[in-house]
């Protein structure tokens, strides 16, 4: 079973949340905890990050969502552990917003990423403009998937399930088994 590390954002996910879900009915999704200050310390984040990637050799899917998208970029910068793929959701941008909760102001990562990505991107995400998102896919070198008007794709927008990403995961974890 393909291992899939689920990278939360600046909180944990509420348990309405997509990736809270997938954390209880996926067993091979396992959730990377937060370190125990609360506050989004991207440091602190990588590290967390780092050691669930290293936890086993077999190469891991990582399912970021929001500054989680974040983590797994600064992550693939500084370390080369095995990932076959990610899946980003709605990174916000870090050139214009600053993460609530963090130390100094984290700049946006620019850096290919190392394994294939998918960057999926909101029409409506009041966090990262439709246009930047396409300029982040290709800095990252990520397929960009146009989810839609659907907002940061989190709760608060109305997901709970998301059946569409449960699709490109399914694609992802497939491409991780061949």
């Amino acid at each position: 079973m393909t291992r899939v590390l689920l990278v939360p954002g600046v909180s944990a996910p509420l348990p309405e949340h997509w990736m809270a879900r997938w954390s209880r009915e996926r067993p091979d999704c396992r959730p990377v905890r937060h370190p125990p200050n609360e506050d989004y310390d991207l440091h602190e984040r990588v590290t967390a990050l780092d050691a669930a990637v290293a936890a086993t050799d077999e190469p891991a899917v990582l399912v970021g969502h929001s500054a989680g998208c974040i983590t797994v970029a600064a992550w693939a910068a500084e370390h080369d552990r095995p990932v076959s793929s990610a899946l980003l959701v709605t990174p916000p941008d870090l050139d214009r917003w600053a993460l609530p909760r963090t130390g100094p102001r984290i700049g946006m990562p620019r850096q290919r990423l190392p394994f294939p990505g998918i960057l999926v991107a909101s029409r409506t995400d009041e966090l990262m403009s439709f246009a930047r998102a396409v300029v982040c896919a290709r800095d990252w070198g990520c397929e960009l998937v146009d989810a839609g008007a659907v907002g940061h794709l989190n709760t608060a927008a109305g997901f709970g399930p998301w059946p569409a990403g449960e699709t490109l995961l399914a694609r992802l974890v497939s491409a991780a088994q061949a």
